[in-house]
């Protein structure tokens, strides 16, 4: 366990509580039934479930290099993280946690952190893409063995064809003969080879020393993680298959063919397919260039579908003849392939109109959305909140290695915890906007009735849809507005004065300046 680095290691789970026949698999781990609790006394059965996600992750990653597949998921990846070079990609939220604004700050630093030990401002992308294709994420994290304290020093992607998140169940006969669980080890096994159906052991790793981010898509039978492509092999295959066949039938079917009637007369059998074969080497292109080596050679024992094709004919009937074959009719007809790729981008939840690239993208409103562009917003939200998990947990080992925040703490306030992404998709901001017009305008017809037959209280809650958080919140913003533009009022009334004061000020002091004319008159005449 060294050449992987500093490891966590986890308090002893706790017994569980009451009598439990099976214990619960909802991550894609690989459950052992052990009537021991020793490491080496655990089997895997590699000849079933993780030969098969081996093979999945495998075929996922062919179908996915697909240029029909490769578009749509680019489609769907783009949609879920956008990239800018001013904002982060991802913001934590965390106005719901009950926790003091100093442990916000840090909490907000360290993620920040997090984003950079996964390099997700230039990586995001190839980091989604991997965990949308292969249905799961691993990392595994080194800390400074000298100091973990300091928090985690670095993340490394691990292939999940080399990994694997195993359960170990031990059970036990009650006094009633029943078999329950007792007690259920969970920990990672890595083998650098891959884990395969010959593999028989691997290093064995403890889960806090792993970050796993699954897709969330269980296998109810088989209890295996499936990835999203998974309902995309069938149209995958399908597209492939018809697409070759119709570049077949056209390079089969496009070009005419002349048939040449050969009149053999009375001739054997043998005779007359020699003459056949004379009168056809005749007419047959013998040399021809080879454009890779510059020779020329002689090709007439090569044969091609394209061919013409000749026919002997006996005495008694017409002579030798010669007619052409039409090409193939409707080449231009794609409509089958078409009907595949609608099929496909279905399976992916991604809207059908991004297939046509003439239809431009539109700013209209929301009554002008489409209802798939709609429920792919909504597909996109939910693959956000499930990648969200590598953030999650790596988040959590960092707080706690660092001493910000223990365990207890942070399992009270997960739930709490929102990951907001960039949004790209506008859809999603015209639907608000339409809905926040359509509030106003209400709210201005009901205007006159507010005080008489509608409260304000009323209004807020039923017309504007305001939460007691949100009341709560703008009424201090308005308070602290309406104070801030009292003290503003308060200013501008004194500035004004001081004004008023300064120019009264100055006129005085000119007109006592300024000599009267009728005391200047008395002076002339007195002179």
């Amino acid at each position: 366990m060294d050449i992987f680095g500093f490891e966590i290691k986890r308090k002893k789970d706790q017994q569980p509580k009451g009598a439990v026949v099976a214990p619960a698999v909802d991550d894609g781990s690989t459950l052992i039934a052990s009537n021991t609790a020793a490491y080496y006394g655990a089997t895997l059965d590699l000849e079933g479930t993780i030969k098969t996600e081996n093979d999945l992750i495998r075929r996922y990653r062919q179908i996915a290099q697909y240029s029909d597949c490769d578009g749509a998921i680019e489609d769907i990846v783009n949609e879920a993280i956008t990239a800018n070079s001013d904002e982060s990609p991802i913001d934590i939220v965390l106005d719901d946690v009950e926790l003091s604004e100093g442990i916000k700050n840090k909490i907000r630093d360290e993620f920040e952190n997090v984003l950079k030990l996964y390099r997700f401002g230039s990586k995001g992308h190839d980091m989604f893409r991997s965990w949308y294709v292969d249905g799961r994420l691993y990392y595994h994290v080194l800390l400074d063995n000298n100091n973990p304290k300091k928090g985690i020093a670095e993340v490394r992607y691990i292939d999940p064809r080399k990994i694997r998140k195993i359960k170990n169940v031990t059970k036990k006969k009650n006094d009633k003969g029943v078999e329950v669980v007792v007690n259920v080890e969970e920990y990672y096994v890595y083998h650098d080879k891959g884990i395969n159906e010959n593999t028989t052991q691997g290093v064995k790793l403890s889960l806090d020393s792993v970050v796993y981010a699954p897709s969330g898509l269980v296998d109810a039978n088989t209890t295996m993680m499936l990835g999203h492509l998974h309902k995309a092999i069938k149209p995958v295959n399908q597209l492939k298959m018809i697409e070759d066949a119709l570049v077949i039938y056209r390079v089969s079917r496009a070009p005419e063919r002349r048939v040449f009637y050969v009149d053999v007369g009375n001739l054997p059998k043998m005779k007359a397919e020699q003459y056949v074969n004379d009168i056809m080497n005749k007419f047959r292109n013998k040399i021809v260039y080879d454009a890779t080596t510059g020779e020329i050679r002689d090709d007439k024992k090569h044969l091609s579908m394209m061919e013409d094709f000749w026919m002997p004919r006996r005495e008694g009937g017409k002579g030798t003849e010669i007619t052409t074959l039409p090409g193939g009719q409707g080449l231009g007809d794609i409509a089958d392939i078409n009907y595949f790729q609608t099929k496909l981008y279905q399976a992916l939840n991604v809207p059908v109109s991004r297939l046509q690239p003439s239809q431009g993208f539109s700013l209209g409103r929301s009554s002008e959305i489409t209802r798939d562009e709609i429920k792919f917003n909504k597909f996109i939200e939910r693959l956000r909140k499930r990648f969200s998990v590598l953030f999650s947990e790596t988040l959590k080992l960092q707080l706690v290695l660092k001493g910000i925040i223990n365990l207890e703490d942070w399992n009270a306030i997960e739930q709490d915890v929102r990951f907001d992404y960039q949004e790209d998709n506008n859809f999603a901001e015209l639907r608000d906007t339409d809905i926040m017009m359509n509030r106003l305008n209400v709210l201005q017809q009901l205007d006159a009735y507010v005080g008489k037959y509608y409260s304000q209280e009323y209004v807020r809650r039923f017309i504007l849809k305001q939460s007691d958080e949100e009341i709560k919140d703008i009424d201090k913003q308005i308070d602290d507005e309406r104070e801030m533009m009292l003290k503003d009022a308060e200013f501008q009334a004194q500035h004004d004065a001081t004004r008023r004061g300064q120019t009264q000020d100055q006129e005085d002091q000119e007109d006592q300046e300024q000599p009267d004319d009728s005391e200047q008159g008395e002076q002339q005449w007195v002179v």
